[in-house]
């Protein structure tokens, strides 16, 4: 009888520790498939708002968040006093697939001569900072008036040299919409975000009202990130809505010209290959 029960006692413990070796291995290949796949499947989008110092538009803010979440992205939204210099620097490194910039810019010709895009910080101007970008052409001063000019109340811009040569990391196929002025006057900042590894960049030809680059921007995303047309076809419905800019006459471009063809699948099967 002894012998019979210590045989009993044997087989049931090699039966839990069989079962514990099991459980143990499923707890791992669980936790393994729970670390890969939010890191392959996620999709990011970031809404740069250093309008919201001086046009605030939370409509805007909340229409467009809306639709990004929607098409599958999650949103993080920078306020003004967060547009700064070192984090323009440090924007490609953040892993956004879309961003939108509904930022100061300008690209003002001097003296018969093509001016480079110019993105404004809300970071104030001084010339005891970033001397070596400074001297470097990537950063220069910049003001929202010539009043304020002659007042000496100046910020920190950026220009497409910051752009190529000064920002850390690359774009991952992000579009860019460039939603401030002049953006794409000529095509020195575009040119600069793509070497720098976005897919393409979409701004206007000329001034544009916060009110219209607003209403236009948020057509612009319904049509391309929930209907999923192709960028050309979004900005072709955009403008039949929303026309040109009431007082500039510009609309929407895009650079390069052969992304036309592009939409929102492409990117998410670039960053979900899987899928």
């Amino acid at each position: 009888m002894k012998k019979r029960g210590s045989r009993k006692t044997l087989v049931w413990g090699l039966f839990w520790f069989l079962l514990i070796i099991l459980i143990c291995y499923a707890i791992y290949s669980f936790s393994l498939s729970n670390v890969d796949t939010p890191q392959a499947s996620s999709l990011k989008a970031a809404i740069v708002d250093h309008l919201s110092l001086s046009q605030p538009n939370q409509t805007f803010i909340q229409t467009s968040t809306n639709i990004l979440e929607t098409a599958g992205f999650t949103v993080d939204y920078y306020k003004g006093e967060e547009v700064t210099v070192e984090f323009y620097r440090k924007l490609p490194s953040y892993g956004y697939s879309i961003i939108i910039l509904r930022v100061h810019s300008t690209a003002t010709e001097a003296q018969g001569t093509e001016s480079p895009v110019t993105l404004f910080t809300s970071e104030i101007y001084s010339k005891a900072k970033y001397v070596s970008e400074q001297l470097a052409s990537q950063l220069v001063s910049v003001s929202f008036s010539e009043e304020e000019r002659e007042r000496g109340i100046r910020y920190f811009g950026i220009t497409p040299l910051f752009v190529s040569q000064a920002m850390r990391g690359r774009f991952q196929n992000t579009i860019i919409v460039m939603m401030g002025c002049e953006g794409l006057d000529n095509p020195l900042m575009a040119e600069a975000f793509v070497q720098r590894g976005a897919k393409v960049y979409i701004s206007w030809n000329q001034g544009v009202l916060a009110s219209h680059t607003d209403l236009a921007t948020t057509h612009l995303l319904q049509h391309f990130l929930l209907e999923k047309r192709t960028l050309i076809e979004s900005l072709r419905e955009t403008f039949e809505e929303v026309g040109f800019d009431p007082v500039y006459e510009s609309l929407l471009i895009y650079y390069p010209f052969d992304a036309g063809d592009c939409t929102i699948q492409n990117i998410m099967g670039d960053l979900n290959p899987d899928n």
